[in-house]
């Protein structure tokens, strides 16, 4: 047995009655949050409500360990269940994306009281929001976000502005990414979201995901404590790969969602075409196929999502160990999982949500049903990363054996023809 079998023998996923048991315990808020799904979509209702009712039944803590009062979740458990909640409303998975990032930093966080004093608040229910992305003119893998000690040292005070701040019109904490104005170093500051400090608006206008509240955040002069700036090149090492699983899962769980609403539409119908192949139109052979196609791409971006979550449970556990060939080894594993994953659900569910007004007809688009919803949250999820630079790098993988990028950024490109002295 090799040394990776070893630690994954001492460590394995839990099984699948233990998923069961956990999944029974938010299936019934899970049934809720998809209740309102479609006025909220039609009326830009975010939601408040639904993401509170999963704070209070401990939701954020799936994944801290049952000794300090949480779930004990895997990773791939974790990713079934928010395929569940996608279905439901995949905005509140794409909107609770940077808490569970965060809570995953922290667990593979040194051991000791500032530690368990964020696993304790992920217990009681405490989220966090993202906030990453500059606005406005910032070069390629620089921040204009700054935080700077105050004048009596006693604390940091963080200045900018980010845009794509999800889940952070909705959280108690915010994941900034920012830059220390004395030593120069990246870093995240773990910023109190509800400071007088700090405003957020939403703002986003994509034409998907309309009710993740990702939009613009601002910091003037917010407090920041000592202990809650971290460095960033401690940061987990797999969190790209997490971060795009989310992407995954939320892909999933918006073809399932799909699947059944199509489904249900073409069982009601009453009235066929003369030149069908059936009395009834959920008889007809050509319907029945449209919707077998789309239950297949679910089928298999469920699957997608749920394979490729497995080599983060790997570097996870390989985070503890000693090896660093290991730990090494269970990152590429990871990022390559999660590239490949982008590529195959892309191609899979964006095209099916388009499929399902094929089952429907005209009376498919009307706006009552909120069909729409599926290809325009598909679309957007999709193009978060773009998925040309995923294959790209997966090929160069197979073909050259190239490390992937683990941590990317976005800004103004450089002018090659520019001085680099």
């Amino acid at each position: 047995m090799t040394a990776v079998q070893e630690r994954r023998a001492a460590s394995p996923i839990p099984s699948e009655t233990d998923y069961n048991t956990l999944a029974k315990t938010f299936r019934p808020i899970f049934s809720d949050i998809a209740e309102g799904v479609v006025q909220r979509e039609r009326d830009h209702v975010l939601p408040y409500e639904q993401i509170d009712a999963l704070k209070k039944a401990g939701f954020g803590a799936i994944r801290v360990p049952t000794s300090h009062g949480g779930f004990g979740a895997s990773i791939p458990q974790l990713f079934r269940l928010l395929v569940e909640l996608a279905a439901a409303d995949s905005n509140v998975t794409q909107a609770l994306r940077g808490h569970f990032a965060f809570v995953e930093d922290r667990l593979v966080a040194a051991e000791g009281v500032d530690r368990d004093l964020w696993l304790q608040r992920f217990v009681e229910g405490q989220l966090v929001g993202n906030a990453w992305t500059e606005i406005g003119d910032v070069a390629l893998g620089e921040a204009n976000t700054k935080v700077s000690p105050s004048p009596d040292g006693d604390h940091f005070l963080a200045n900018g502005a980010k845009y794509y701040s999800t889940g952070s019109i909705f959280a108690d904490w915010i994941d900034l990414y920012s830059q220390r104005t004395d030593t120069g170093a990246f870093v995240i500051a773990a910023v109190d979201a509800r400071q007088p400090g700090v405003t957020h608006s939403d703002d986003w206008n994509g034409f998907g995901q309309q009710t993740t509240g990702s939009g613009t955040s601002t910091y003037e002069n917010a407090v920041v404590r000592p202990e809650n700036i971290f460095d960033f090149s401690t940061r987990f090492k797999y969190q790209t790969a997490f971060y795009q699983l989310f992407h995954l899962a939320t892909l999933a769980g918006i073809a399932r969602a799909a699947t059944d609403a199509t489904a249900a539409r073409v069982a009601a119908r009453t009235r066929t075409f003369s030149h069908g192949n059936a009395p009834t139109y959920a008889q007809d052979a050509q319907i029945q196929q449209v919707v077998g196609e789309v239950s297949a791409a679910a089928h298999a971006a469920e699957a997608i999502a749920i394979h490729a979550a497995e080599p983060a449970q790997w570097a996870y556990e390989a985070a503890f160990g000693s090896d660093p060939d290991e730990e090494k080894a269970a990152n590429i594993a990871a990022e390559i999982a999660s590239a490949r994953g982008q590529i195959a659900s892309t191609s899979l569910v964006v095209p099916a949500t388009a499929k399902i007004f094929d089952a429907l007809g005209a009376s498919g688009v009307d706006r009552c049903w909120g069909l729409d919803r599926f290809w325009r949250n598909a679309r957007t999820v999709a193009s978060h990363n773009p998925v040309v630079f995923k294959a790209k790098v997966v090929g160069d993988y197979e073909i050259n054996g190239t490390e992937p990028t683990y941590v990317w950024a976005i800004g103004t490109a450089r002018n090659d023809t520019e001085d680099q002295s």
